[in-house]
């Protein structure tokens, strides 16, 4: 099933849609592909090109354009490699917090590194084009369905209905981002007309708007069963996360809502998986090659805890950004014997900062915790001091996806592989027989990266039950986090540790690299201010404050000029 559909998400980046849009502009645009999908020659196969048509709102989540891992990107102003959908949603959301850091001078990533960001910024620039060009192609699906720009025979109208609801779920994702970074952004929608300019609304009219409809398409959803598609599940986490930020988004709290919804797909998990919770056994299998395993379709339908997932598979998909943008980022041959990642592939750029690696509680370089087996460490030569910002060891290697394979249980085995050329000891996962390292490595990475899994939906519903539940409530929310805790192999939280700065810390371990950090942050009022600090916050070694308008990202400056007196910048920018 993986296969399948990479080849179908590859396929889709040779089949353009009538009017593929700009986020500002040129809402007219003929595909000029030779191999391009229009009106003119869907009735040839309706249920064959519409699958065909539809797998580029999917595509465009995994690969950058229509040109290979860094040709012939969708947007401009920004290579195809930086400006794929998740890593720069990453960069965005990490970046930007006690998480993580980057040692390169790539553009734009030092100020998001150091909170010094302008409007300017190209990776602002980057997100806001990819974000809008996904919308676009959303909108421009949905509406040559409606409108009748594809002639739909009866045999046909099922799949298309359902796509439909699968391409306003797909466009509610990326609008999620949309609001959380940009707030009072563009409203592009269906609804509008080729060559008409969306307006700027309300960062709450647009939360309004789309979980409205994202409500309805819950209510109106049908499972595929196919893998690498949207599930009813993944379409109602999503809407978790919307309600959870809402009193961040709108000024009105939602945890009711939030708690609900959260409620309704932990009752279907129950029974199955880790200790009956849905829950896969290995956390660290969740990010390695095989991990389609966990996805809807995928194999292990009693461990279904990634509930959304951007399928990748070389050769069929080759991408810089998704699973290969973490792996590569990460390990440096130089530091580390990067064959054991999978990959042929170090970039040596990214590591962590000290208050991210504090979390796991280390003593001389070991933690009990599980979530943290595959790091390097101070027995790999490493600092969990960030002294030196450009230099890749000075911060921890927090390793979390891998290029190796779980086995059919959906465990990766434990092994010590001993380095003799450094004299350093691996503690390490997937290499099967002691110092036995892969037999091939690829060039990119086929790891799928999880939008969303069920162990944040226990953590959103523990969550609402410490910002507006019952003690019956509060003690359920507690056995929530007791099982990501029982799992990474840490002391289960007894009732007076079941605190809202305790569960930040939390989602910090389970969660990391999963692109919810600086929303967290903000929902917890400690992205801003001094009241929490980190290494190189406000471009200071031990950290600095921050104004409170950054909470928002800019609106980019050169979508302000475009739009002229028709745009409001954010304030502060």
């Amino acid at each position: 099933m993986k296969s399948y559909i990479s080849k179908i998400f590859i396929g889709a980046a040779l089949f353009s849609m009538t009017g593929l849009v700009s986020c500002v502009g040129d809402l007219d645009q003929l595909p000029n592909d030779p191999n391009s999908i229009t009106s003119g020659n869907f009735g040839e196969d309706p249920q064959k090109y519409l699958s065909e048509v539809m797998a580029k709102c999917y595509s465009s989540l995994a690969v950058s354009g229509q040109g290979g891992p860094n040709g012939g990107s969708d947007i401009s102003g920004l290579d195809g490699g930086t400006s794929n959908w998740s890593r720069v949603i990453f960069m965005l959301n990490e970046f930007t917090t006690d998480e993580v850091t980057w040692i390169w001078p790539d553009v734009g990533v030092f100020d998001l590194c150091t909170g010094t960001w302008g409007s300017s910024n190209g990776v602002l620039q980057g997100a806001y084009g990819r974000l809008y060009t996904h919308i676009a192609v959303c909108n421009d699906f949905i509406r040559s369905v409606n409108d009748g720009t594809f002639t739909i025979d009866a045999q046909t109208k099922p799949l298309a209905d359902q796509f439909v609801l699968e391409a306003r779920a797909l466009r509610a994702l990326s609008y999620y981002y949309v609001i959380d970074f940009f707030g009072n952004a563009v409203r592009a929608w269906d609804d509008m007309k080729y060559g008409e300019v969306p307006p700027q609304t309300t960062r709450a009219e647009l939360f309004r708007l789309v979980t409205d409809d994202l409500e309805d398409v819950l209510a109106n959803f049908k499972e595929s069963g196919v893998y690498g598609r949207v599930g009813k599940d993944g379409v109602e986490a999503l809407l978790c996360r919307y309600y959870l930020n809402a009193e961040v988004f709108t000024g009105t709290p939602m945890y009711d809502k939030c708690w609900q919804h959260a409620e309704n797909i932990i009752k279907r998990h129950k029974g199955s998986g880790f200790q009956g919770s849905g829950l896969a056994k290995d956390y660290l299998a969740l990010f390695c090659a095989n991990n389609d395993k966990f996805a809807p379709g995928g194999s292990l339908q009693d461990q279904n805890e990634i509930l959304w997932t951007i399928p990748y598979e070389y050769p069929y998909t080759e991408s810089y950004g998704g699973t290969m943008f973490f792996i590569a980022a990460a390990t440096s041959a130089a530091s580390m014997p990067t064959v054991l990642y999978g990959l042929n592939a170090d970039w040596s750029c990214m590591h962590a900062r000290e208050q991210f690696a504090d979390k796991f509680n280390f003593t001389g370089g070991v933690s009990a915790d599980g979530r943290t087996y595959l790091w390097c460490t101070e027995k790999q030569g490493f600092t969990k001091e960030n002294d030196e910002f450009t230099v890749f060891t000075s911060g921890y290697a927090a390793i979390k996806y891998t290029n190796v394979k779980a086995d059919e249980n959906g465990m990766l085995p434990r092994n010590t592989y001993v380095d003799s050329e450094r004299g350093f000891t691996f503690n390490w996962a997937g290499i099967g027989e002691v110092n036995e390292l892969p037999a091939q490595t690829q060039e990119f990475a086929s790891s799928d990266f999880p939008i969303i899994r069920l162990a944040d939906v226990y953590l959103m519903a523990a969550e609402c039950s410490l910002r507006g539940g019952g003690e019956k409530e509060k003690e359920k929310g507690r056995e929530y986090v007791n099982y990501l805790r029982s799992r990474a192999g840490v002391d289960a939280w007894v009732k007076d540790q079941f605190t809202l700065d305790n569960l930040l810390d939390e989602r910090s371990r389970e969660l990391y690299w999963e692109n919810v950090r600086r929303t967290d942050l903000i929902r917890f009022n400690k992205f801003t201010g001094s009241s929490y600090t980190w290494a190189w916050k406000n471009n200071m070694r031990n950290g600095g404050a921050i104004p409170e308008y950054m909470n928002l990202f800019p609106l980019p400056s050169d979508v302000v000029a475009t739009y002229g007196s028709n745009m409001k910048q954010n304030p502060g920018y």
